[in-house]
């Protein structure tokens, strides 16, 4: 078995399970279940260092937290709880004021630098 196929039946368990004890559904997620889980995991994946914020917020939306104008985490625009965490090159702008200090805009001809596995969490509100 593949590792996408892993990754996706082990996603599909765990967002699934506490769903289905919660409201009495059957335990073990069904063919479509999971295959939804790949579809989402695919998508994701299709994003790589050297594309673009402008890319990027074409599968993802921006998660709450901190973060700054190079450093972010996004959400799958089909489900929150999954995430990943992203790294950009400034375009057009300075990554850090005169002070030193790393700005906060974003602009989206941002370079991707490096964007991390995908994972899963609760969303965080702020």
């Amino acid at each position: 078995m593949d590792r996408r196929r892993v990754l996706s039946a082990l996603a599909a368990g765990v967002v699934i399970a506490p769903f289905t004890s919660a409201f009495g559904l059957a335990s073990t997620p069904n063919r479509g279940e999971i295959d939804w889980v790949a579809q989402v995991l695919k998508s994701m994946n299709m994003i790589k260092p050297g594309m673009t914020r402008a890319d990027l917020l074409k599968v993802f939306t921006v998660e709450g937290g901190l973060s700054t104008g190079v450093e972010r985490t996004f959400v799958s625009q089909q489900c929150p709880y999954f995430k990943v965490d992203v790294k950009f090159r400034a375009v057009g702008r300075p990554e850090e004021d005169k002070d030193g200090r790393v700005t906060l805009i974003e602009d989206q001809r941002d370079e991707i630098v490096s964007i991390s596995t995908p994972y899963l969490a609760f969303s965080i509100m702020d």
